[in-house]
């Protein structure tokens, strides 16, 4: 069976802005410059930490960490009414359950406030399973899909062959490829076009191209 791993922030959920000024606010709090999403996009790297030490000019102590990921998710938090789905997420995801083809949804948003979020926005029951960041956050995507992957093909009908994984980011494609799977790249969050296509993957404007480009419409 056909299976499409979502990602979320940056893909189906249109929270650049909203990255962008949680951002500003941990620049704010250290008295550095802020940027804007341009400069953001052509700096972005995972692992989180290591873009956070790309703009500090050093290396970050344990404690600083944790004060950048909850300066963030607060002013994060604080903007959260100001976005909502991608324009084209739900005719995307309707294309998708049309076809046949099973969906799940994997982010590096915290688990406890990314499932609330996702019931909210009307579209829970689109996704087999609903995976968040559970535990410390800014590593690389890779493990996590692991994870997801095993789970799914724990269930009778999904194969690893028939996984496709849309995403935003570089990170998503590495994951990707860390699993045996293929992916899609999105030109709507986190990095230019011109490095997503770096990647060696395809790259699409939309989440409904990027289906068509992955052979799922």
């Amino acid at each position: 069976m056909r299976h499409v791993v979502w990602d979320w922030n940056g893909t189906l959920f249109d929270d650049r802005h909203l990255v962008v000024e949680g951002l500003n606010a941990v620049l704010d709090d250290s008295g550095l410059p802020r940027l804007d999403a341009a400069t953001y996009q052509r700096l972005y790297t995972r692992p989180l930490q290591r873009f956070y030490e790309r703009l500090f000019g050093r290396e970050l102590s344990p404690r600083e960490w944790r004060r950048i990921d909850d300066v963030f998710h607060q002013a994060y938090r604080a903007a959260l009414d100001h976005a909502g789905l991608a324009a084209d997420a739900e005719p995307a995801l309707d294309a998708l359950d049309d076809a046949g083809v099973t969906q799940s949804l994997l982010s590096m948003w915290r688990h406890e406030e990314l499932v609330p979020l996702v019931s909210q926005l009307g579209i829970a029951d689109r996704f087999a399973r609903i995976d968040g960041l559970r535990g410390v956050g800014g590593g690389a995507k890779a493990p996590f899909m692991e994870e997801h992957l095993e789970r799914l093909t724990a269930d009778p009908g999904v194969e690893p062959d028939d996984v496709v994984v849309v995403g935003d980011a570089l990170d998503d494609a590495a994951a990707a490829d860390h699993v045996g799977v293929r992916a899609v790249l999105y030109d709507g969050g986190s990095h230019p076009r011109d490095h997503l296509e770096e990647a060696g993957v395809p790259v699409a404007s939309t989440l409904t191209e990027a289906l068509r480009l992955a052979g799922l419409r």
